[in-house]
Order: C-alpha cells, then sequence, then structure tokens
C-alpha cells in the first residue's frame, strides 16, 4: 500500500487520528483506497487460510485494522462534528464498506476454517477468550448469512446495504429536527421561574442565533430541544402554554416535513422482520436475543413484567400525589395533569417534600471539581491514577480533553478522549463511549509489547456560560460516571486478543453493568465529598443537602422505572410480533403497549419513535431491555460493596481490585454470567435493583 498519510491524515495509523487535520474531502479517497485493497487482501486470505489460530484470527486481524480504523474515525467524527459535506462523503462510500464487511462476514473459507479449528485438537489448547473469539466468529457469520445462497443471499445483502442508509438518515433526522426548532422569548413574563443558569444558557443561545447584545436579565432568550435546554424548561418554566408548546414540538420531533422519521420506522421495521425470516428466525426479536445474555425473549419479557407489576401500581399512586400537590399549590387551575405539567409539578413537590432543588445544586458540581473526584473514585477503587494529557493528542473540537491513565505501576495503560459539552449544530444528543483503539498485542508499534487502550467519552452537559466553568446537574454527573463505567471496562481490560478485549465481545445485555454500576458512588458520601465544591467558594457539598440528594434518590421511583419499561417493551414488542395488517401503525402499537405500561397515554400526537435513535439508528433494536437487564446485575453487583462496608476503606478497595480483576479485566473474553459469578460468587438477582430503587412498600393498583 502506497504511503499517503502525509496527504491524508486518515490514512495515517502510526497513532492516534489526526482529528485538526481531518477532513470532509479526505474520507472518500480515503476509504477507496482502503476499500480496494481490502478486496484484494480477502481474495488472497481466502485462499490460504488455515483452520489454526496464527492462519485465522491473526492475518485477519491485521487486514481489517486500517479500514476499521478509518471508518471508526469517520463513523465518530459523524457524531461529534457532523456537517453537510461529512455527511454527503460519508453517504457516498457507506455502502461500499457495508457491502465489504458482509462478503467478509459471509466468506465460506472464513467460516469453515472458524468451524475447523472448532472441531480440531488444537482447539483443546486455545484459551477460553480465543474459543470465546471463534465461536462468535462462527455465530456472526451465521447471523451475516452465510448459509445463505442464490437469491436469498442477494436480498439479504440488499437489505443490509438499505438498513445501514436508513439508520444513518435516522440520526441526520433527529439531528436536523433538533436544530430546527426554538422560541425566542422576549418578554420577562415568558421566562418566569426560568433558573439562572437555564437565563444565562438561553441569552447565550440567542446571542449564537444573530439576536445581539442578548443578557440574561433583560433576554431575549433562546429555547432549543437540546436537553440541557428542553429539560430544565419543563422543569421551570411557569407560563403553562409555552411548557406545552415546547412538550409537543419535543415528542413530535422528526415526524413531519423533510426530516420526517415515520416512513424510515416502518420500512426498517419490515426489513429486519424480513432479515430474521431470511436467517430463520421467527421474527427479529429472536434474531437479537442469540447474540446475547438473555437465554429467550421469554425470559427477558418475563423479567421486564416482574418489574412492571412492582412500579405500575408505585407511578398509579404517585400521579395521584402529584395531582393532590399541584391542586393544594394551585387550586384555581383544576389539575388534572397532562403531560407537560409532570416535570414542572415534580420539581415543585421534589423542592418542597426534600427542600432541594437541582439548581440549588449546581454550583457545587463544576466539572472540573466532578472530574478531580471522579478520578480520585478510580483510584481508590482501581488502582488506577488518571492524568491531564492535553496537548499530547490532537483534538476535534477546543473543548475536548485527552487524559492517560497510569497503572499501580505508573506505567500508562490507556487513554481517553473527553467531550463534555452540548453543541447542538454539529453534535448528536445524548451520551455515549465509544473506542478509538482497542488493546491489542498484536497490533502494537514496533518495539512496544503492547498497544494501548484508547476511549471516547461523550456528554452533552451543561456548558460553560460566560466566566463560569459548566455548572452541571446531578443527572449530569451521574451521566458522566456512567460513561465513565463503560470506559473502564474498554481501558482496564487484560485481554489482549483484539476481538475480545475490554467491550468488545461483551453481550450486548451485559455490558451496560459497569456504567450503571458507577452511577451507585454518586450516592456516597466519602465519594459525593471529592466530586462536589462550590465553584467560587470551594466548600463541599454541605451534609444537609447530601442527605436530601440520599432522600430523594427514590423519589418517583415508580414512574421512572415503568418509563425505562414502556420503552423497552414498545422496542420488544415492535420487534416481535409487529404486523402492520394486523396491528395499523408502530404508533397505534404503541398506544395500545402504553394502556398497560403508562399512567398517564401518550397524546395522539406523540411520536417519540421518531427520535428513538438507540433503536433506529444505533445498537439497541429489540435491546432495549439491555438496561434494566444489566440494572439488575449492577445493582447486585454494588451490594457486594454494602456488605462489606462501605466505610471500610480497606474492604472497599479489595472489592473495588476484585471488580477489576473480574467485570473489567475480562472483558469479552470470558461468558458475562460466569465473570459475574467470578466477582459475586453467586448469580444475580433482583432484590438489590428492588431496594435500591425503593420499590420494596407495597402499593396498591393493578
Amino acid at each position: 500500500m502506497p504511503d499517503t498519510s502525509t496527504a491524508n491524515p486518515l490514512l495515517d495509523h502510526s497513532g492516534l487520528p489526526r482529528f485538526s487535520e481531518i477532513r470532509p474531502e479526505h474520507v472518500e479517497p480515503a476509504m477507496r483506497l482502503l476499500l480496494d485493497k481490502l478486496e484484494k487482501d480477502r481474495k488472497v486470505f481466502e485462499k490460504r487460510v488455515e483452520a489454526t489460530w496464527e492462519g485465522l484470527t491473526e492475518p485477519l486481524v491485521r487486514m481489517l485494522e486500517p479500514i476499521a480504523q478509518t471508518w471508526g474515525v469517520v463513523g465518530h467524527l459523524m457524531g461529534v462534528r457532523n456537517s453537510d459535506e461529512l455527511r454527503e462523503a460519508y453517504e457516498k462510500v457507506q455502502g461500499d464498506v457495508v457491502q465489504a464487511f458482509s462478503l467478509l462476514a459471509q466468506s465460506r473459507p472464513i467460516y469453515e476454517s472458524c468451524k475447523g479449528l472448532q472441531e480440531s485438537p488444537a482447539w483443546s489448547g486455545l484459551v477460553e477468550a480465543q474459543q470465546r473469539i471463534i465461536l462468535k466468529m462462527i455465530r456472526d457469520a451465521e447471523l451475516s448469512g452465510v448459509g445463505l445462497s442464490g437469491s436469498d443471499r442477494e436480498r439479504f445483502n440488499e437489505i443490509q446495504q438499505e438498513l445501514a442508509e436508513h439508520s444513518t438518515n435516522f440520526s441526520n433526522n433527529v439531528l436536523d429536527a433538533t436544530k430546527t426548532f426554538s422560541l425566542t422569548l422576549r418578554d420577562k413574563a415568558e421566562v418566569a421561574g426560568l433558573p439562572q443558569s437555564l437565563l444565562q444558557l438561553a441569552a447565550q443561545a440567542a446571542r449564537e442565533a444573530g439576536e445581539g447584545a442578548a443578557d440574561p436579565d433583560n433576554g431575549p432568550w433562546r429555547i432549543t430541544l437540546d436537553h440541557p435546554s428542553v429539560g430544565p424548561f419543563l422543569q421551570h418554566a411557569e407560563r403553562r402554554d409555552l411548557r406545552e408548546q415546547v412538550y409537543r414540538a419535543f415528542v413530535q420531533r422528526a415526524s413531519s416535513g423533510e426530516h420526517d422519521n415515520q416512513p424510515l420506522i416502518d420500512r426498517i421495521l419490515v426489513l429486519r422482520h424480513e432479515m430474521a425470516r431470511l436467517l430463520g428466525y421467527a421474527n427479529f426479536a429472536e434474531k437479537s436475543l442469540a447474540s446475547k445474555m438473555a437465554g429467550s425473549v421469554r425470559e427477558v419479557e418475563d423479567l421486564l413484567e416482574d418489574l412492571r407489576t412492582r412500579s405500575f401500581p408505585a407511578a398509579k399512586a404517585e400521579l395521584a400525589e402529584l395531582r393532590k400537590f399541584a391542586n393544594s399549590k394551585s387550586p384555581a387551575d383544576k389539575y388534572e395533569l397532562v403531560h407537560w405539567d409532570i416535570a414542572f409539578w415534580a420539581e415543585r413537590m421534589r423542592e418542597d417534600r426534600y427542600s432541594i432543588s437541582e439548581e440549588e445544586l449546581r454550583p457545587y458540581f463544576p466539572l472540573p471539581r466532578v472530574l478531580e473526584g471522579l478520578f480520585k473514585l478510580a483510584n481508590r477503587l482501581f488502582g488506577v491514577t488518571i492524568v491531564p494529557a492535553d496537548g499530547q493528542a490532537p483534538v476535534w473540537h477546543q473543548d475536548t480533553r485527552f487524559f492517560q491513565v497510569q497503572d499501580e505501576s505508573q506505567r500508562i495503560c490507556a487513554a481517553f478522549f473527553l467531550d463534555p459539552y452540548s453543541r447542538p449544530a454539529e453534535k448528536r444528543g445524548g451520551a455515549w463511549m465509544d473506542e478509538c483503539q482497542k488493546r491489542s498485542r498484536l497490533m502494537a508499534a514496533e518495539g512496544e509489547e503492547l498497544r494501548i487502550p484508547v476511549a471516547y467519552l461523550i456528554c452533552n452537559g451543561s456548558p460553560p456560560v460566560g466566566d463560569k466553568p459548566s455548572l452541571m446537574t446531578f443527572r449530569e454527573v451521574e451521566t458522566l460516571f456512567h460513561e465513565f463505567g463503560h470506559g473502564l471496562q474498554h481501558m482496564l481490560t487484560t485481554v489482549d486478543f483484539d476481538d475480545a478485549a475490554g467491550i468488545n465481545g461483551v453481550e450486548w445485555d451485559a455490558v451496560e453493568l459497569p456504567s450503571q454500576f458507577m452511577e451507585n458512588w454518586c450516592y456516597h458520601r466519602p465519594t459525593l465529598r471529592e466530586f462536589s465544591g462550590h465553584y467560587e467558594t470551594g466548600e463541599t457539598l454541605p451534609d444537609e443537602l447530601f442527605e436530601k440528594i440520599k432522600a430523594a434518590r427514590t423519589y418517583r421511583a415508580g414512574s421512572n422505572m415503568l418509563r425505562q419499561l414502556f420503552f423497552s417493551i414498545t422496542d420488544l414488542v415492535l420487534h416481535k410480533g409487529f404486523d402492520p395488517e394486523k396491528d395499523g401503525s408502530p404508533f397505534e402499537l404503541q398506544r395500545k403497549i402504553a394502556e398497560k405500561n403508562t399512567v398517564i397515554p401518550p397524546l395522539a400526537e406523540d411520536r417519540f419513535l421518531c427520535s428513538f435513535s438507540h433503536v433506529f439508528a444505533g445498537g439497541y433494536a429489540a435491546g432495549y431491555y439491555s438496561y434494566k437487564w444489566a440494572e439488575v446485575l449492577s445493582a447486585d453487583a454494588f451490594s457486594a460493596f454494602e456488605e462489606a462496608g462501605l466505610d471500610d476503606a480497606s474492604a472497599v478497595a479489595a472489592t473495588g481490585r476484585r471488580f477489576k480483576d473480574t467485570i473489567l479485566a475480562l472483558g469479552g473474553g470470558r461468558h458475562p454470567m460466569k465473570v459475574f459469578v467470578d466477582f459475586r460468587g453467586r448469580e444475580p438477582n433482583t432484590s438489590a435493583l428492588i431496594r435500591h430503587s425503593g420499590l420494596t412498600t407495597n402499593h396498591s393498583g393493578s
């Protein structure tokens, strides 16, 4: 392969990506060159492939590494630095990339070599991680249509191409629809109740939109559908009519006009069902579960129903309680409570009950202090030291940070990028972790023993306003801890084989375990003392406020759990038994599911599915239940620390090292149930989750 790395930074694989130099015009030339090389290499490899570890997996990793790394960088930039030019470049090559990977996945010589290795005497000489990689290759090949031939294979590949295209378009539509809506307020009466932090953010948004010298006290103020804006607005705006306007816009995102995702949803569901049937599955849910920790669709349904029967009566009682509270505070309105009232009155009742508000907490959680405390926790639990390394790696935005992770011998064992703030013009919503590079012995640079893992940690938190640092809501703090948990599993792996290192090869419904586990530490007083500090005085969050946070943890627990169950059940049913002729549209089926899974039916025009990117543009199709499945695991895992004694520093450290050596270290190299048993000494149960959720109290209802 010619050395064109200087001219095209996407082709430089000698180190971390040269983000500051990458432009949309680099994408197509780089990918065309790599696709041509992959095609030639594949044909040669298929003739020479051997049913041995060294003759099968190692050359395959080397062959795939350049294109996987480059396409990964392009995909990452689509999420954090999206533009019309980048989209156009991405779409030009996406179909060819999908086709290239399909040809590899459906390669009979590679598949037969995997089967041959599994059946050979050499199999017993492979370690568990190696066996898991081969078995996953066999399973993935079968799920990718390796057993199909003729018109069936041709049709399967057409479906894969079309689904990839629709997924990208779905994500772009959500981003564009979110950008399209804004509400500019000019009268002080219109912003009554809004906290100073939102007024500052809204004034800054107005200035950036060309509204002149907008200021927090006099406006104008620009409210958007980006989470740091829309969430606080629905919680605090006293003007009910404006809350209604914003809420309706939010639940109808990407459901009309040029950004309408409704046709894409219909088509995606039909294609997924057809794909599953081609592979011999009754439906896409069965196909999805074939590669997950859960044994069957019924097993998932049983868990969701168990949690639903516990949370529904509680949610019903919570609604009645909220309605009573709203009417006691505003009797003239005779509140029945509609959707745009819930967040507003829930926040008022939380303030009333616990004498606490998000705005009162924000000053105690400036991002630099939160990071400092988070890193101290990682050191205490896992023995790693995290040090800033800004300037030692190119970044894609000036706000992006770079950190290195040192092990207990002070050797650099991993690194990560942190992109913390919302940028609605170019960055998709939500929060996620992804891999920049995997831990690998095979792909180590010359003279190096190991290539260290590097992660991307992406959040959409409140940006700094004026001369103030980013003052985080407590939920944003939890989100940061969550994504850092994913990063830890990627970075602290001890598996040296690329395809089982870190999060690679971990069953999808177990991958949320470390992330949800880390959230628990936000409610641990010594830990919170380390990550809180008033941005002006440095004062640690007072004990009184901490006790209120702790008491409020299970506030509206039934409603919060039921909401997640509604999403999970809707996703599962859409991929299990959806029939357009019988069920009508996906939205009609959604409303039918809502009858048993919500205490306030969605609006008739509710189109939340149109922005349900996890399922229609991400990896959670027939898998959104994974959050609850893994939450059972994570709550049970944290209970091991509770049993050891959270105030016993040596016991916490010992339990933390055991967690690191099992859950974090073993990655995809061992089945997640075995890994959990390695750590916990037994299989998981739901009791810790029920206790942590505060749902042990009985409520009347059905």
